[in-house]
């Protein structure tokens, strides 16, 4: 049987209150993915993209969970989903970081996460993790970071 992980999620920035680097950036407000007390967000900062969930408009965001939730398949990527996008704008065309999603019954898989456009792998995953749990945590990112 699989390693089961836990997800949850937290309000969190691009930069600390005293990062200098924030100083003619977007400070980008988000929904942290923690997984096992670890953020995803720091897990990959080199590649410095932000998580797609908790920003951005409404429907923007009740997209994103719909992605997550495996209610619809993104448009081009089939059941691959945008999880880290751009800083700036969130624009899919700027270069993102996609994963894998996929259900077993009550499990939900993260798997084969890559740098988009350049197919790039990133050695990180799988994680795996129960759908309440899941669920709850993908609910919870709508408006973490205010509508913006």
């Amino acid at each position: 049987m699989k390693t089961l992980n836990y997800l949850e999620t937290r309000p969190s920035r691009r930069y600390d209150e005293f990062d200098p680097d924030q100083d003619g950036n977007k400070n980008t407000k988000f929904a942290d993915l923690i997984i096992d007390g670890r953020s995803l967000y720091q897990m990959l900062r080199k590649h410095d993209m932000v998580p797609s969930l908790g920003w951005g408009g409404q429907e923007h965001q009740r997209n994103m969970i719909d992605y997550f939730l495996l209610k619809k398949q993104h448009d081009y990527l089939y059941y691959r989903y945008p999880i880290l996008v751009c800083p700036w704008c969130g624009d899919e065309e700027c270069g993102f970081i996609s994963v894998y999603i996929e259900r077993e019954d009550d499990i939900i898989i993260w798997q084969d996460f890559k740098v988009e456009p350049s197919n790039k792998i990133i050695n990180i995953g799988p994680f795996s993790f129960k759908w309440d749990n899941y669920e709850r945590a993908i609910n919870d990112t709508f408006g973490t970071a205010g509508i913006q």
